[in-house]
């Protein structure tokens, strides 16, 4: 009797125990609890040959991810051959799952009526023959696969392993903890994502790779959302029609256990592109009723035996309004007309046929008027296209029995600008936004656009994780997700910096999306604003870059696409389009100094080109040709160019004579001695300039090397001053030896016309090793007095050849100590 009541108090106990979430890790690379996989044995799996084919298609993929992390790939077997077993199954087709259910060793009510949830749980002496077993129990077919996925993603096995290259964690164990884990139901029904926008960038490359939108395509697609506990899909439909493409893409989401649905303007189960191939008459219900309505019939016949979610209402062909005025007694119409035809088709009652009907742009004005649609249908709410949400429930509405939707937006196509090229996505507006979602009580179906999918790979992630279970984050800990996230992808040594530059570069986009940007974003005059902005972009881009170098080699191309290139690509068109201001307003002034920030455009414009190739053509082996196709330069209106356009430019032709005129700011005045106002060469020598040689910008000196310059060969500096009175002027040469029978290399220096000063720079150096050796330069001090505030010009004669001037510094008592010197001064 004791014996009976333990054993019943023991079920108690396991049945409300409150099990671990999975966020808490249960594998280990230690012998430790059940060890599955090491180098001395591993433990096949058992599993059921009537299970679903998408448990089974799940398990194969968890066989080899064993053998991608072990190098071991353990057997499946359907009959008990081992004495310690991995079980995984469905309570409702694996046999062996069923009669742990009927012994109590799984707990029925963590189970049974339970959503997509699974259990991971230890247990000794499942059954005859087994003495140990770790058994992975779906409720249902999405819950089994969100188990097995969760113990390949604890091993070292990214979700995105092929969609973004993440390089298996190899281990020579693999072990699993005793106790119960799941992450129970999800909080959202549907989740999921919209692959829209997709060309050129998509569909080029599944073209190249697949052979188009087709089932080896959607394999791929389908596994991800899996992985990643998502559960539904509307498929590419620009020039795509997912059932007709490829008659097998209809029965792979089934199987796999993917929802589909059709897009907010593609009603009952079809594509706009299936109207446009097989349709006949105008997509006009007033006048083309009956035709339409046997083309939504052959949509419902076609699907109705696959899990689907059938869009209702109707919006104008080309994802338009259907006419200028609001006809709500016609929608109304067409939506009673359709659920009719869901009826007949299907022989299942209205009521559990899942529906939704988007309230996208001008569909909203229709529910905004009044129109209303039976309570079983979802209501799909949406955001603005750029991630504000438009409308929510009201608090003290009564529950639908449909409830409500959202559809987001990662990627946009329309006015007034598109946004498709890189993710311009911050998880702290999509959590913010999402929870407003949540808490409002739309918790039936997320949707979110996410164009061509590669340039989105973290925000697809945080929308899946957060429609899983929205009370897991808060303001707070938003950044520990991203962590996380880069943990998974380049591992925890680099993660930190990686996430804080992730992090960084979407606020950034968040400003102004890369699309909207041009050269009159941000201000000249105001607060440096455009010098900030483009400089704060340079630093992130310059930690990208280092980071990259850090890391180890394999974990580079993952690296280079969730990181390096849209931070590189977005930096450099921040310094471009700042290139861009600064060139139209020099040349506003007749400017010469425009020249080169127009020679700085083009060459931005090149880099981004080069960039682009690195993407599709190198990185990854060119894995990723075509994703990066997409325009992001020169829109003149909201849609993208067909190309790439450089901005205008401004270009001061050479003859037009524009004296540089420095101004004194802050006590000194600083000159790159390239910048002379006037060279005046002599009869058999003349001026050179040297680029880059020097601290700072470029180097001076007079050739022939051999011929001692003549009288009247000079260098002038114009100026401005603020200030009168004592000043010295430092000029710094490069290190050149006495190499003349040490006599010195010697210069003549004067000021407005004064007595010149003869300054030897080298005449004292017998050999012995200097400081301005290790300093690469010789610098000189001269003093001078100035009797007034005004223009003054500078005049340095060299009396020697091979003299390399690089730079004047005039000092009237605010210039500050620094290696380079001050930066050059502003001129008038």
């Amino acid at each position: 009797m004791k014996k009976n009541l333990f054993f019943v108090f023991l079920l108690m106990a396991i049945c409300f125990w409150e099990p671990a979430v999975a966020a808490d890790r249960f594998v280990s690379n230690e012998k430790e609890g059940f060890t599955w996989i090491s180098r001395e044995e591993n433990c096949p799996i058992l599993i059921d040959s009537m299970e679903y084919k998408g448990v089974l298609r799940a398990v194969r993929n968890l066989q080899e991810d064993a053998e991608r992390v072990t190098g071991i790939k353990p057997d499946i077997n359907n009959v008990v051959s081992e004495n310690r077993m991995l079980i995984i199954g469905t309570i409702a087709n694996n046999r062996w799952i069923q009669k742990l259910l009927e012994s109590g060793k799984l707990c029925v009510e963590d189970l049974k009526d339970k959503r997509e949830k699974y259990l991971i749980q230890t247990i000794k002496q499942p059954f005859e023959g087994i003495d140990e077993a770790v058994v992975i129990a779906g409720s249902d077919k999405r819950g089994a696969i969100y188990g097995i996925y969760e113990l390949s993603e604890q091993m070292g096995v990214s979700p995105w392993y092929y969609w973004a290259d993440v390089p298996i964690r190899k281990q020579k164990v693999v072990s699993i903890k005793e106790g119960i884990y799941t992450d129970g139901e999800p909080a959202v029904k549907y989740r999921g994502i919209f692959l829209n926008d997709e060309w050129p960038s998509l569909g080029g490359w599944a073209t190249e790779t697949f052979g188009g939108f087709n089932s080896k395509f959607y394999e791929k697609v389908f596994e991800l959302v899996l992985r990643l506990k998502g559960n539904f899909m509307w498929p590419a439909m620009w020039a795509s029609a997912f059932y007709d493409d490829d008659p097998l893409n209809g029965p792979l989401a089934d199987e796999m256990g993917i929802v589909m649905g059709t897009s907010h303007h593609e009603p009952m189960g079809l594509a706009q592109q299936d109207w446009k191939r097989k349709g006949k008459g105008a997509w006009n219900y007033v006048t083309n009723g009956q035709e339409l309505r046997n083309f939504w019939a052959q949509g419902i016949e076609r699907c109705k035996n696959w899990e689907s979610v059938i869009t209702i209402g109707m919006r104008g062909d080309g994802d338009e309004a259907m006419g200028d005025e609001t006809n709500i007694s016609l929608l109304q119409k067409i939506v009673k007309d359709q659920r009719n035809i869901l009826e007949k088709t299907t022989d299942r009652k209205m009521q559990d046929i899942p529906q939704v009907w988007a309230l996208y742009k001008e569909v909203q004005d229709y529910y905004d008027q009044g129109m209303r649609v039976p309570d079983d249908v979802t209501l799909l709410l949406c955001d603005d296209n750029w991630g504000n949400v438009r409308r929510l429930p009201d608090l003290k509405s009564k529950p639908r029995k449909g409830g409500y939707g959202m559809y987001y937006h990662f990627d946009y196509v329309g006015a007034p600008r598109n946004s498709k090229w890189v993710n311009i996505s911050q998880v702290q507006r999509i959590w913010e936004q999402m929870n407003l979602t949540y808490q409002y009580g739309v918790r039936e179906l997320w949707v979110v656009n996410v164009g061509d999918l590669k340039p989105m790979e973290y925000p697809i992630t945080f929308f899946l994780d957060m429609a899983w279970n929205p009370s897991r984050f808060n303001e707070t800990n938003l950044l520990e997700h991203t962590e996380a996230f880069c943990v998974q992808q380049f591992g925890e040594k680099y993660a930190k910096e990686a996430a804080r530059i992730m992090n960084i570069y979407t606020k950034y986009n968040r400003r102004i999306t890369p699309e909207s940007l041009n050269s009159q974003t941000f201000s000249l005059e105001n607060y440096d604003e455009w010098q900030h902005v483009k400089d704060e972009y340079s630093t992130l881009s310059y930690d990208a870059l280092k980071l990259y170098y850090l890391l180890p080699e394999k974990y580079r191309d993952t690296f280079d696409q969730l990181v390096l290139y849209p931070v590189q690509a977005c930096a450099n068109l921040y310094e471009m389009y700042y290139a861009v201001a600064l060139n139209h307003s020099l040349a506003a002034k007749n400017d010469v100094n425009a020249n080169e920030w127009a020679d700085k455009v083009r060459e931005c414009f090149e880099r981004d080109s080069i960039l682009t190739y690195h993407y599709n053509k190198v990185m990854s082996n060119g894995k990723w040709n075509h994703i990066m196709d997409q325009t992001h330069i020169g829109y003149t209106s909201w849609n993208e160019p067909k190309y790439n356009i450089m901005p205008q430019i401004s270009k001061i032709p050479a003859s037009v004579d524009v004296p540089k005129i420095f101004q004194e700011e802050d006590g000194y005045v600083s000159i790159e001695a390239e910048h002379y106002t006037r060279a005046i060469n002599g009869t058999s020598a003349y001026w050179i300039t040297i680029p880059d040689l020097g601290r700072t910008l470029s180097s001076v000196t007079t050739m022939p090397c051999t011929e001692i310059p003549n009288q009247e060969m000079a260098l002038e500096y114009d100026f401005e001053t603020l200030k009168s009175g004592n000043l010295k002027i430092y000029l710094r040469f490069s290190p050149t030896l006495n190499f003349n029978d040490y006599k010195g290399l010697k210069y003549a220096i004067s000021l407005d016309g004064d007595e010149e000063q003869i300054v030897n720079i080298n005449g004292n150096y017998k050999g012995e090793l200097g400081q301005w050796q290790a300093e690469h330069a010789i610098i000189t001090k001269t003093s001078h007095l100035i009797d007034k505030k005004a223009k003054h010009t500078l005049r340095i004669r060299l009396l020697d050849p091979a003299l390399v001037l690089q730079k004047i510094m005039i000092d009237f008592g605010g210039l500050k100590p620094s290696f380079l010197g001050a930066p050059e001064s502003k001129m008038k």
